[in-house]
């Protein structure tokens, strides 16, 4: 392992962006544009294709999160913070559709990156990871209490990515991140219990 300034950068930017997200503050997602640029760079370095890949669309639902949380539609505005988007949970059915589509995207996503990206040292585990990170800044940007479990999860499977490319300073990120995760899933449903 050697050390990697963009490795260094980026874990201060996400736990930054983690912990003001999971603190329900709006200025996360001016972190979150740095913390994608660096990532973007980062995973060019270690040649990890679809975590590459998915900063564009990262960014992308990183504005629509930004809109969202600031502009909430009539019955959707916190109790406590006026002009902001409140809380909410998805119902069963969505959840278990949710699922089912991770698994299949990120199945036929590693299929295809074994084909295309032979250079990417573990297509399915990258896959897999990708498509958590998109379904969770996804619930994240409409402020859905469900984000979190989708985050504890891309936690644990991105300790075990960096690990196995020997990033130094993501593994430490990735497991802050996971206690993030828990002390937010539980500040959210707080929030939501609140309408805040």
């Amino acid at each position: 392992m050697t050390f990697n300034w963009l490795d260094l950068i980026s874990s201060l930017l996400g736990l930054t962006c983690v912990f003001l997200a999971g603190r329900g503050s709006k200025y996360n997602f001016w972190v979150g544009y740095l913390y994608t640029a660096a990532l973007f760079f980062l995973f060019w370095q270690k040649n990890l294709v679809a975590s590459l890949l998915l900063q564009p669309v990262s960014l992308g639902i990183n504005i629509l999160g930004h809109y969202r949380w600031t502009h909430p539609k009539e019955g959707e505005t916190s109790s406590e913070k006026q002009g902001e988007l409140k809380v909410s949970m998805l119902n069963w059915y969505e959840r278990v559709l949710t699922v089912v589509i991770v698994l299949v995207v990120a199945a036929l996503w590693g299929w295809l990156l074994r084909r295309i990206f032979p250079a990417d040292p573990h297509p399915y585990l990258d896959s897999c990871v990708t498509i958590l990170i998109l379904v969770a800044q996804f619930l994240s940007a409409q402020k859905k209490w469900d984000c979190w479990i989708a985050w504890i999860v891309v936690n644990i499977t991105q300790l075990i990515l960096h690990l196995s490319v020997g990033n130094i300073f993501m593994p430490i990120v990735s497991a802050l991140y996971l206690v993030n995760g828990v002390i937010s899933l539980i500040n959210w449903e707080k929030m939501y219990k609140r309408k805040a």
